[in-house]
């Protein structure tokens, strides 16, 4: 797919608005190329691209509103599209948080585009998948991954002349490693903006000794221990982890109106209150040279670099428009991703310094408990190691969880040295008191 450019993208919008009859009119364009290979018992199983397209139209009449989404950009079908999309606004109830479309905006330059990505072709893919697949046949070991880039811009537009372009990519490589006998097993993810930078052989290679470390796991009693998470156990698994879930409650509506733990009982919020160690800062930057992220929400607010919190304190709240105009406060949108701020301490430094630790590569199929106490259930995975005396000295067998990142957050002993998670740039941490409630056969 061949992407649009600023130009291209603007004529286009321009063209569905010269047909909207509407109060109000908006525009989105996504345009995207993912390539993707699968590799499973040292082999390649699956290896392809797909292209989508699609013009999004929503139009409004007063409070009502209608959307179509087409996946042509001809005039007789922008056109059409047009007038199915005021069929629908006109047939629509009314929407009583409905606000006037925003007008222009300045957007921050996000560097989150990548010509090396851009370039990917099945042989890349194919030399990457290589790369991880050798090492395993030579060790004797069983490995297997994903490896997935995209390409793609997005364009936003509408009748109040707001008008914003953005083209992104990413790439990121997930692999697992098994021991022959099934009894091992390890992981590694890497995540980048630029391709060039993925090295899959450094990711197998980690995998193949947590894998081999892992196969003589020994039983402990399921407990309140301290621990290290990895990152990819604090913020791994897409919107299923500890630290999505607690992004996700950051929702000043929600809390406000009394539905989750950032609510006070009387009213309000808690934002201003100290929640949480002193270790713990999360913020946002669309800019941030590591993790860039789209400058623009869906609804074309402006990102802007938010500190979420600072020290333990808790700065800010998710607000939608409405929801901020009817509390007179600034409306902060969600973030595309988060930065958790950390020291300077590598993983194996914070190995080192513990003792009577347990060590945890990867949490999984993680499911809420409790919506008010962020509570979840999960299983570890791909790698447990008892840590005594500044040294792993065995494999532990998995377990299941029961824990809240609100707890996690609160009892912080040491945060490490971050890494790039998906959109993320997440450290280890170092937690007490983690609550295991049983015992797992998983590998």
């Amino acid at each position: 797919m061949q992407l649009l450019t600023e130009q291209e993208a603007k004529k286009i919008i321009d063209t569905v608005l010269a047909h909207a009859t509407a109060d109000e009119t908006s525009v989105a364009i996504n345009g995207s190329r993912t390539g993707n290979i699968r590799f499973a018992q040292n082999m390649v199983t699956t290896s392809g691209e797909r292209e989508n397209l699609t013009l999004t139209i929503t139009t409004y009449f007063g409070k009502r509103s209608g959307s179509v989404t087409i996946n042509e950009l001809n005039d007789a079908a922008i056109k059409s599209a047009v007038q199915q999309a005021e069929e629908v606004a006109r047939l629509a109830p009314e929407n009583s948080e409905h606000l006037p479309l925003l007008g222009p905006q300045q957007y921050a330059k996000a560097a989150n585009y990548s010509e090396k990505t851009a370039a990917i072709t099945p042989t890349f893919r194919a030399t990457l998948a290589w790369a991880s697949i050798k090492p395993c046949r030579e060790a004797k070991v069983d490995g297997s991954g994903y490896l997935e880039d995209t390409t793609g811009f997005i364009a936003i537009g509408n009748s109040r002349g707001l008008f914003g372009y953005n083209k992104a990519t990413s790439i990121e490589l997930t692999t697992t490693v098994r021991t022959a006998d099934g009894r091992g097993s390890g992981f590694a993810v890497q995540s980048f903006t630029d391709a060039s930078k993925v090295n899959s052989k450094a990711a197998t290679t980690l995998a193949m000794q947590k894998a081999k470390a892992s196969a003589s796991a020994i039983e402990l009693p399921p407990g309140k221990y301290t621990v290290i998470l990895e990152p990819a156990a604090l913020a791994g698994n897409g919107d299923s982890s500890f630290l999505s879930n607690f992004m996700a409650a950051l929702d000043a509506r929600n809390a406000d109106e009394g539905r989750s733990f950032f609510g006070n009982r009387g009213g309000g919020n808690k934002v201003g209150e100290k929640l949480f160690s002193d270790l713990l800062t999360i913020y946002s930057d669309p800019t941030h040279p590591e993790v860039p992220t789209l400058p623009f929400a869906p609804d074309g607010r402006p990102q802007e670099k938010v500190m979420w919190v600072e020290k333990g304190v808790l700065k800010n709240l998710v607000y939608s428009r409405f929801w901020a105009d009817k509390q007179g406060v600034k409306a902060v949108p969600a973030p595309g991703g988060v930065i958790v701020a950390g020291g300077t301490k590598s993983l194996e430094e914070m190995i080192r310094e513990s003792d009577n630790t347990i060590l945890v590569t990867r949490t999984w199929y993680m499911r809420p408990l409790n919506q008010q106490s962020l509570l979840v259930t999960g299983l570890t995975r791909d790698g447990v190691f008892f840590i005594e005396n500044g040294a792993i000295k065995h494999a532990v067998k998995n377990f299941r969880f029961n824990e809240s990142p609100l707890q996690i957050f609160r009892n912080l002993e040491v945060v490490g040295r971050p890494v790039r998670i998906g959109n993320n740039l997440v450290p280890p941490v170092k937690t007490k008191d983690f609550n295991f409630s049983s015992l797992s056969d998983a590998v």
